[in-house]
């Protein structure tokens, strides 16, 4: 199956959706491509639609390039879809490729959650493209390979087939009145895997829905600094969101502060999250976004697009 999909990969792009893709949001079985660029080298395209073409990582060494919501990686390495505590979902989208030290602490996590809450093993959403870059779809940031998206729902007990990985829904964690965590969803086991996560010293941010952080200020027992780390936002419903701060000596990569000011529970902390306007928020239409080009990048994005393939992993 595996060996199947990578030559796909190797002769289509993906189909570009227009609204945000999300965990529970479906893959496909039939990729389709994307049609080819009318003038690549125009510098008024959306540098989204550059990185989205690049099928493979540059052949080059490991290196994360810019700030998580503008930048590149080159030479991205690829989370096997499969292992003992893990399975990759969504693979049509071509966003399992990441810093080598991302996927080493999935790996890592995957057998710490297992081990310590219990947790069957991580369901593994997006981390980034092949060169990072923008994406056409579904995210700001996940473009320097330091961010990866976790469902909040735990792993079956055999192996997904390429059907379920596309097709399966995450689980909603949330109540449909948004003010809480669904409690036939949500157990003692998730705010365990979150700890393990968050208690990881790579990991600067842990970004979930504002009442799943009001689950865990509630029922997180013992140390509980881990905390300060787990921030609401937008969203992350159906899963969590992982960011590594940038790798000691990656001098080119442009972090975030740390959190500071507590554990984030206090009323004032929460209180935001809970107004109206910001549960039910007016929609708004959506506009059509050019988006970031190439010149607006790091200048050293432009050496990653153009670099060649690496071999397939």
């Amino acid at each position: 199956m595996q060996a199947r999909l990578i030559l796909i990969l190797l002769l289509i792009a993906f189909a570009a959706v227009s609204r945000s893709v999300l965990a529970q949001d479906k893959g496909t079985l039939d990729p389709q491509p994307l049609p080819p660029l009318a003038n690549p080298n125009d510098p008024k395209i959306g540098a989204k639609q550059l990185f989205a073409r690049k099928l493979l990582p540059s052949a080059q060494p490991a290196k994360v390039i810019g700030a998580y919501n503008k930048g590149c990686l080159a030479g991205a390495a690829k989370m096997p879809w499969d292992g003992d505590t893990w399975q990759v979902m969504r693979i049509s989208r071509n966003r399992y490729w990441g810093y080598p030290g991302t996927l080493a602490l999935l790996k890592r996590l995957s057998v710490k959650a297992h081990k310590d809450a219990g947790w069957p093993g991580l369901l593994i959403g997006d981390i980034g493209q092949p060169r990072g870059g923008p994406a056409l779809s579904g995210h700001a940031s996940h473009q320097i390979g330091l961010d990866a998206d976790v469902w909040l729902t735990p792993m079956p007990d055999h192996t997904l087939s390429r059907q379920d990985r596309e097709e399966m829904s995450a689980t909603m964690m949330v109540r449909n009145d948004r003010l809480d965590i669904d409690p036939k969803a949500w157990t003692p086991q998730h705010w365990m895997v979150l700890r393990d996560a968050a208690q990881e010293p790579a990991v600067q941010r842990i970004f979930v829905n504002a009442a799943i952080k009001k689950a865990l200020c509630r029922e997180a027992t013992g140390d509980r600094h881990w905390l300060e780390k787990i921030r609401p936002w937008w969203g992350h419903d159906y899963h969590f969101h992982i960011r590594l701060r940038c790798p000691p000596g990656a001098t080119e990569c442009h972090g975030q502060q740390d959190q500071t000011g507590g554990d984030g529970c206090k009323p004032s902390d929460l209180g935001y999250w809970f107004k109206e306007s910001v549960l039910h928020p007016k929609p708004e239409p959506a506009k059509p976004r050019v988006g970031i080009t190439l010149a607006q990048l790091p200048k050293d994005c432009k050496a990653v697009l153009n670099a060649p393939n690496a071999k397939p992993q």
